[in-house]
């Protein structure tokens, strides 16, 4: 009775995780220049980024933080700093923790446009 009370939390919460993570609410490109990319987190490493978006030159631009979940796009994202790219993303809301990142947006493919 007792391990039934214990595991029901954790098999509610492992559930909710898989399906947050499996079902993507929006796919889209976002373009602009890589301000800031880390590998961060105390047990939960993961790659969290910092789009700057330039619409028009001379404004200031608009800042998209960003998660990256795989390690060869990372390396990817890491090679084209400082220059315009699109980064192709999936957003998944209500991930119960941020073990798998800090945001919504989970970047799958990058994109290098030119300096």
């Amino acid at each position: 009775m007792v391990a039934a009370v214990v595991l029901s939390p954790i098999a509610v919460v492992a559930l909710w995780t898989v399906i947050a993570l499996a079902y993507t609410y929006s796919h889209g490109d976002r373009a602009g220049y890589v301000q800031k990319f880390s590998r961060k987190g105390w047990i939960c490493k993961t790659w969290e980024g910092e789009l700057a978006m330039v619409n028009i030159p001379g404004t200031t631009p608009q800042m998209w933080d960003f998660t990256v979940r795989n390690d060869s796009v990372a390396q990817l994202l890491s090679h084209s700093m400082g220059q315009r790219v699109s980064l192709t993303y999936d957003q998944h809301g209500g991930v119960p923790t941020s073990c798998f990142g800090d945001t919504q947006y989970f970047v799958t493919g990058v994109h290098v446009l030119g300096p």
